[in-house]
């Protein structure tokens, strides 16, 4: 079993700066796991632990039924991809990913038969005599991935490697990631600072803030039912609109059988429906357009409510006929609200 194991591990730097702390979830053998927050939140840090190119101050990780906390690099059986592709400049494409076999006396004939069948997964056969500077930023990827592949570690760990890429590519390669991951059926850590990239690739979602876990899941669980605000406005692009209701009540909402104030009501873009002014329900916002923004097969209307200066985002299918300036009322569904505790920043149970 190729599953990874985080039991409270914690990070704490020279002069006291803690970088993590009590980090713990499980990630199943052949589980696509996906690391992301913001910069500096942790997340490559924790990967680098997980490799053992940083030293764990506490806390325990285990790869299979093997604690690894001890153990170098070379003994944790697992095959980095980094963001700059760290390929050798002099060597070909087929040295490039033969170079590690080679170093662990490997027999010639298998690593012929890796590196071949790498090259056929990849679909970088025709590649194989080139030096990386005769290739693109997606075949060298590619051939990074390939010496990764060619390992047969027991776990990926992936650290951004699709920055450098344009956004065309990076979509390109996004899927090509997520189909050979699945093909292959090794266990996989990928660090991305990009949600939607986070969405896309995840089986397993960890969500990241300032050296703590914010929630794990699947993607989808987080999307539709975050746990904290941070998550809330972090997962989903555009992100959920988060209004914060004082004593008092806001201009330009109006929330019926709202739970004790004050409270944070959270409401993804594509729940609000525009309506006439005074039609009833749960939740109800008077907003002047801001700003249009058309992306294809659907609009989205960018307005502030009256008096607060809070930006709110409204979708609206296909071209919307309204102006910038112009003043609309949206509504939403109860089911479709989200609760939030001002004071901690959780999710509040609200029936």
């Amino acid at each position: 079993m190729n599953n990874v194991h985080l039991r409270k591990v914690g990070k704490i730097y020279a002069g006291g700066v803690e970088a993590l702390r009590d980090i713990a979830f499980d990630i199943p053998d052949g589980a696509f796991c996906v690391l992301v927050g913001p910069s500096g939140c942790g997340k490559s840090t924790l990967l680098r632990m997980v490799a053992g190119l940083e030293t764990i101050t506490s806390g325990e990780i285990s790869i299979g039924d093997r604690a690894v906390n001890d153990l170098d690099p070379s003994e944790r059986d697992i095959a980095m991809v980094f963001q700059n592709y760290a390929l050798y400049p002099h060597m070909s494409v087929y040295d490039n990913m033969a170079y590690g076999l080679r170093n662990r006396k490997t027999p010639k004939p298998e690593i012929e038969a890796r590196v071949q069948e790498a090259a056929r997964i990849l679909e970088i056969g025709h590649l194989l005599d080139r030096k990386p500077r005769q290739l693109s930023g997606g075949q060298r990827q590619r051939v990074a991935m390939g010496r990764a592949i060619v390992r047969k570690p027991r776990v990926f760990l992936f650290d951004e490697p699709l920055s450098n890429l344009d956004a065309k590519l990076r979509i390109q390669m996004r899927v090509e990631i997520k189909k050979l991951q699945r093909t292959l059926g090794i266990t996989s850590i990928y660090v991305t600072h990009d949600q939607l990239e986070a969405m896309t690739l995840a089986d397993m979602l960890v969500v990241m803030n300032k050296g703590n876990i914010e929630q794990v899941g699947p993607p989808l669980q987080l999307y539709e039912r975050p746990e904290t605000v941070f998550v809330a406005g972090f997962i989903g692009a555009p992100p959920m609109n988060l209004i914060e209701l004082p004593e008092g009540g806001v201009a330009g909402l109006a929330l019926e059988n709202r739970p004790v104030a004050p409270v944070i009501v959270g409401i993804r873009p594509e729940h609000f429906e525009l309506a006439p002014v005074g039609t009833p329900a749960p939740l109800g916002i008077s907003m002047q357009i801001t700003a249009i923004e058309m992306v294809g097969a659907e609009t989205y209307l960018y307005g502030a409510l009256d008096g607060r200066g809070r930006e709110v985002i409204v979708r609206v299918a296909g071209k919307a006929e309204q102006q910038i300036g112009e003043r609309v009322t949206a509504v939403a569904e109860r089911h479709n609200l989200h609760f939030f505790d001002p004071a901690t920043g959780r999710r509040l149970a609200v029936s």
